[in-house]
């Protein structure tokens, strides 16, 4: 297969420009998660003085050392309702992420309890119901680290009606055959009692796990029965009464210990092979190199190929009709083994760039080929050329392939993302099996500035029509403010807050998260599952 040839220096002045700006922007992002962890563990004396693990303690102790873990929706709800950015910064409520444990990849969910008692928030609850469209589409087991506050009270009509759904999800998900364990590491009460009697194996720890469905102080006021914490929904109660628990822990550490060796005891992967291959070549050009070689600015021009160079097994890439659309680039590839098909974007979609991009999705679902989207685009091309050229007509063609294709998607936001572009470009509402964003990343309609001008054009216009003079002065004013406003909500954060992707990734870790990603898929489409009419309920 040919190699890329890079034209890149790395040496040169822009190569070292683009790499400063992406650094500054990388640890923006980075020191945000940091703020949510420094948050949590400011709760260390206190779970110490119970003698227990904090969250990300216990998440390290559940997975396997030294084993590789994708983070997902780290900054859920950044600047949103009660989360402000600084102090109150929660991610959500919860951490997640896949990972292995005891060999076995699951999906991993941990109550951030070191912070608002672990209470869900409205983004909360969305990442976790994100979390269960990964789960089902890629049949992963979940396991559960369970201590919540439950729903946060004064945001209660936010979080109530859609957080049935994370209930309906696990009874789905038993059903169709993936294992679901809870540990219950303190409090899990009301909705939140139904995550442990909704999964198929429970582990509680003595005199910290609280199951109820009312606490005492409510049962008091609404029953005016009076019990302690332990003789309504302690660990002994579930474990040797009620049997909502199968397995009893002394301490968070024990508790996650039986967790392991619950996993391990599942036999999930016996008798399965993983596609996964350890014989590729590396690309010829580091994927550390794609923070210089990728300008932050959108407006400046560059080959996507010089990315496709450093995530692609020994930069070898099969363009595919480089002359015909040259600004929609197709070809086919390897990442870590695994052959993928590329769509990549020198620009905005003509109509010759979406007619090959259509053809090119309905090949790579003939050939059972995954995609890998790589979307830095302005959106369609406009305009009386592309128009009679039947651009609405071409470029639903590639919608409808993209829409309708029958292999996994995967896509990374490493550019611009405006109007139907981010559609073609299998955006959010497309269904990829999952969507990274690089930090540099604008989301939006449109860019600011045309979104801002197209307005002011509208308000000059509308003036004439009614035979005044436009306020020039007023609409600069209001030009600005729009622009101001799409800059702000068009940043990556303000999209990964609201979980229109799966988080952001730092650029050099692209390749890495990209094979990984591309294993779980693959496996997911051999894996066969057991399903059953309910789920697991206790009898």
């Amino acid at each position: 297969m040919p190699v890329i040839e890079s034209k890149i220096m790395i040496n040169s002045n822009s190569f070292k420009k683009n790499e400063a700006d992406h650094i500054e922007l990388i640890n923006e992002f980075r020191s945000l998660e940091k703020k949510i962890a420094d948050n949590s563990e400011r709760a260390k004396p206190k779970f110490e003085k119970r003698g227990q693990l904090l969250p990300r303690e216990r998440l390290a102790a559940l997975l396997d050392p030294d084993s590789y873990f994708i983070s997902l929706s780290t900054l859920a709800g950044y600047k949103m309702g009660d989360d402000d950015g600084d102090k109150n910064i929660s991610g959500g409520g919860g951490i997640s992420g896949i990972g292995y444990v005891s060999g076995v990849r699951c999906m991993v969910s941990a109550s951030d309890s070191g912070i608002k008692g672990g209470s869900m928030t409205e983004m909360g609850v969305v990442k976790a119901l994100r979390g269960a469209e990964i789960i089902k589409e890629n049949k992963l087991p979940l396991i559960s680290l369970v201590e919540s506050a439950g729903a946060n009270l004064f945001r209660q009509s936010e979080v109530f009606l859609p957080g049935g759904r994370s209930f309906a999800n696990l009874a789905k998900i038993s059903a169709m055959g993936i294992p679901t364990i809870a540990v219950v590491h303190g409090n899990s009460t009301a909705g939140g009692a139904y995550t442990p009697g909704l999964s198929d194996q429970v582990i509680v720890v003595k005199n910290r796990s609280k199951i109820f469905l009312a606490g005492p102080p409510l049962l008091k006021a609404a029953l005016g029965e009076i019990a302690t914490d332990e003789e309504l929904g302690g660990a002994e109660m579930h474990y040797s009464v009620s049997g909502l628990a199968e397995y009893i822990a002394e301490d968070d550490a024990e508790a996650i210990k039986k967790c392991r060796e619950v996993v391990k005891n599942l036999g999930w992967n016996d008798g399965f092979t993983s596609t996964k291959n350890e014989n590729f070549s590396e690309p010829i050009y580091s994927p550390d190199e794609l923070i210089g070689v990728v300008p932050t600015d959108y407006k400046k021009p560059y080959d996507v190929r010089e990315v496709i160079a450093r995530i692609v097994d020994g930069s070898e890439y099969l363009d595919f009709k480089p002359e015909f659309g040259k600004q929609t680039v197709t070809g086919t590839a390897r990442i870590h083994g695994y052959k993928v098909g590329i769509i990549g974007n020198n620009g905005p979609i003509f109509a010759d760039g979406a007619v090959k991009a259509a053809q090119f999705i309905q090949l790579c679902s003939k050939h059972n080929t995954p995609l890998i989207f790589l979307q830095n685009t302005t959106g369609y091309m406009v305009g009386t050329k592309e128009e009679r050229r039947g651009i609405i007509k071409h470029g639903s063609k590639m919608i409808q392939a993209v829409t309708n294709c029958t292999v996994p998607k995967i896509t990374l936001r490493i550019g611009a993302s405006f109007g139907a572009g981010e559609y073609g470009m299998a955006g959010r509402s497309f269904d990829p099996r999952f969507l990274f964003s690089w930090p540099n990343n604008k989301l939006s309609v449109m860019g600011g500035e045309q979104a801002g001008r197209t307005m002011s054009q509208v308000a000059v216009e509308s003036a004439k029509r009614r035979g005044e003079e436009p306020n020039m002065e007023m609409i600069k004013v209001i030009e600005q403010k729009i622009i101001d406003t799409y800059k702000e909500e068009g940043e990556a954060l303000f999209a990964t807050a609201r979980i229109w992707d799966d988080g952001i990734i730092d650029p050099r870790d692209t390749r890495k998260i990209l094979g990984e990603c591309l294993n779980i898929v693959c496996d997911s489409e051999k894996r066969d599952l057991r399903p059953n009419s309910f789920g697991v309920g206790r009898m």
